[in-house]
């Protein structure tokens, strides 16, 4: 998720387009998402990205945005939605029952990769569904708009993976949930 310094994903007016994005910020964040096996999305956050990614390569800003584009296209892509009729793009639409979808998925093994939406990562957290947070912190202050975080999150569960600065001073900053670094790591 992309956030602000002071902790929101989207501005005032449901601005989402004030991230700083750099080609160092964007090839990392593009390696990790290749290795996811689908792409999550609330139905806002996945509207904007198919009115703009499916073509972006037709007139490139960047080579990434080329790269971006043809990735996009073929991935494979969730969307939490109780209202979006046949997406396209190699999509799928997950409505009233995403919960257990998404746990039985996750319970076979597939690595899923939530990128946006406040509301969608809203219910995520109220429904346990994080194993890990990955969080770009922008170095924007916004002022006001739909935090994160929503809801406390219990910092005793978390465990810092890592941090990783970028030339854009964009940080980002990885936690696992500490229950589940044990289960995983105990187990193997």
């Amino acid at each position: 998720m992309q956030v602000s310094l002071d902790g929101f994903v989207e501005g005032p007016d449901e601005e989402v387009y004030w991230p700083v994005v750099d080609e160092e910020l964007c090839a990392g964040y593009l390696d990790e998402l290749r290795r996811a096996d689908s792409l999550l999305y609330g139905r806002k956050t996945y509207e904007i990205m198919a009115d703009y990614w499916p073509t972006a390569d037709l007139a490139p800003v960047s080579p990434f945005y080329v790269d971006f584009a043809r990735f996009w296209r073929d991935a494979s892509k969730l969307v939490v939605s109780r209202t979006l009729q046949a997406p396209g793009w190699n999509t799928e639409v997950i409505g009233a029952d995403f919960v257990e979808q998404v746990r039985q998925r996750k319970d076979s093994g597939q690595d899923l990769v939530l990128l946006g939406g406040a509301e969608t990562a809203a219910a995520f957290l109220a429904h346990d569904l994080i194993d890990e947070y990955r969080l770009f912190v922008h170095p924007v202050l916004l002022g006001d708009g739909v935090p994160l975080f929503q809801a406390s999150v219990d910092p005793s569960s978390l465990r810092l993976l890592d941090v990783l600065t970028f030339d854009s001073a964009v940080v980002q900053i990885r936690y696992r949930q500490s229950a589940r670094v044990c289960v995983e790591h105990c187990l193997s």
